[in-house]
């Protein structure tokens, strides 16, 4: 599978939606760079191509650019997404992790969306390196116990760090910290 150049940070869910291959990713275009979802009987022929997350505007900590960064964890309530948001600042650009959960059987459905960040660069190691202020989870591993997860994340371009967390923690503070909709249909426009 092949993307164009300015579309990054995918994913392949683990098992069909509808019989359909779903890829989650990040295009970059005139529009903005929000999070979308697309879907292929064979991986070859890509359609229904659905926003899946936007940026946000104004001045939130992920209002100019977001993107997946590991891939989706599948939990009973829904999909877990854990995604970058990156501010820029006077000093550069800052790149911070939130969460949103989406419905297990129709992934472009965002049932919550995190109103702060939950992870950002905080140590030396994460502020200071190639580029820094970057904490830019690529991959995880899910413990023996079916809960803590061991994220594994880029710290300033320059060196890789862990980061452990319980996913039933991350979930409840999604409840309690999450931007809901009503529908099943998180509000928010391109």
């Amino acid at each position: 599978m092949v993307m164009q150049p300015d579309d990054k940070d995918a994913c392949l869910l683990p098992h069909r939606i509808d019989g359909n291959f779903a890829l989650v990713h990040r295009p970059m275009h005139e529009i903005g760079t929000h999070i979308w979802i697309s879907y292929s009987p064979d991986l070859r022929n890509w359609g229904g191509h659905k926003l899946m997350l936007p940026a946000r505007k104004g001045a939130w900590w992920d209002a100019n650019k977001i993107g997946l960064s590991p891939p989706l964890i599948e939990t009973p309530e829904g999909w877990l997404m854990i995604y970058h948001g990156v501010r820029h600042t006077a000093a550069g650009a800052l790149y911070r992790l939130g969460l949103a959960l989406f419905a297990l059987d129709r992934p472009d459905i965002c049932l919550a969306r995190g109103d702060s960040w939950v992870f950002g660069p905080e140590t030396s190691y994460e502020c200071h390196g190639d580029v820094g202020n970057v904490a830019f989870p690529c991959g995880y591993t899910i413990g023996d116990d079916g809960d803590t997860l061991h994220l594994y994340y880029g710290a300033a371009d320059t060196s890789i760090a862990l980061a452990t967390a319980s996913i039933r923690a991350l979930l409840d503070w999604l409840a309690r910290n999450g931007e809901t909709a009503p529908s099943g249909a998180l509000a928010g426009s391109v």
